[in-house]
């Protein structure tokens, strides 16, 4: 029976760098094809073929044509690299803010820790969607204004993980050994405590990704997301979406196409997240 559940456990443990693996390469090819568009199809995301409307997939449009006669899997490609952009600027600015206030508040501890605790609470009770929504109108719908817009709000995750880890590292043993030596309180941080919650933060931020680049994709399914048809960078997948619901019945790829774009992007992080923690924390499995 032993000898039974080792070899399942190997499979699964296979299945699973399988799927890593899978989610690495895919990740990494819709990158390099968001960011090498302009090598990769000869035509503009913004160029219009009055000629070719609501064409279906052929050799010369593969996924077909929107409504203004553009080419979809053009506008695809220029569009993964406005969605990973933010997904993954959205992400990184979170980690900063919410990294830095939780390491703040948990290490102080007393009553600050308190205080700011608090802060996190009140923010973490608002509605998400709201906020996003309010800040995007007042930041602007541009990629920067969208990434601020989503990372002045998903900081809190990081926050409340970061404060955690590091009240559990505040009582490791070493920890303990260098304030007893009088080592500074940065040199604790650095040294001996950030090493220490880095697996987490590492996770939490592969989880984020796919989060802020579903979040984007809501605002701009409601109107209120990155819309600059013009723009060399093309439009986000979240727009591309939104442009075709209104004909997905009689012309379904429209949305189909930017649907599975979006959908197999956020699995693939997702897989990537579940991975590395398995690597990180072992023992939480």
């Amino acid at each position: 029976m032993s000898r039974q559940n080792e070899a399942e456990e190997q499979r699964r443990q296979r299945g699973q760098r399988a799927l890593l693996l899978l989610s690495l390469a895919f990740i990494a090819a819709v990158t390099l094809c968001g960011f090498l568009a302009p090598l990769l199809s000869p035509y503009s995301p913004a160029g219009l073929q009055e000629g070719r409307i609501l064409e279906g997939p052929s050799w010369s449009h593969w996924l077909g044509t929107d409504g203004l006669g553009r080419d979809l899997f053009t506008r695809i490609l220029y569009g993964a690299r406005v969605s990973l952009t933010v997904g993954i600027g959205t992400a990184l600015i979170a980690l900063i803010i919410g990294s830095l206030y939780g390491l703040i508040s948990g290490y102080s501890g007393g009553p600050l820790d308190s205080l700011l605790m608090r802060i996190v609470d009140v923010v973490y009770s608002l509605p998400d969607l709201l906020i996003f929504i309010l800040l995007s109108l007042l930041l602007g719908r541009n990629i920067a204004g969208v990434l601020l817009a989503l990372g002045l709000v998903s900081w809190v995750r990081f926050a409340r993980i970061a404060r955690g880890q590091v009240l559990q590292a505040k009582e490791f043993v070493y920890v303990e050994g260098a304030r007893a030596i009088g080592a500074s309180h940065l040199r604790i941080i650095m040294r001996h405590i950030l090493p220490n919650i880095a697996g987490p933060i590492l996770v939490t931020l592969t989880f984020s990704i796919p989060a802020a680049i579903l979040a984007e994709s809501t605002l701009s399914f409601i109107g209120l997301g990155i819309n600059d048809p013009y723009s060399e960078w093309g439009t986000s997948w979240g727009t591309l979406a939104q442009d075709g619901w209104r004909a997905m019945r009689t012309y379904p790829h429209i949305i189909l196409f930017p649907g599975l774009a979006i959908f197999f992007t956020i699995l693939s992080f997702n897989y990537l997240g579940n991975g590395l923690r398995d690597i990180l924390d072992p023992k939480g499995k």
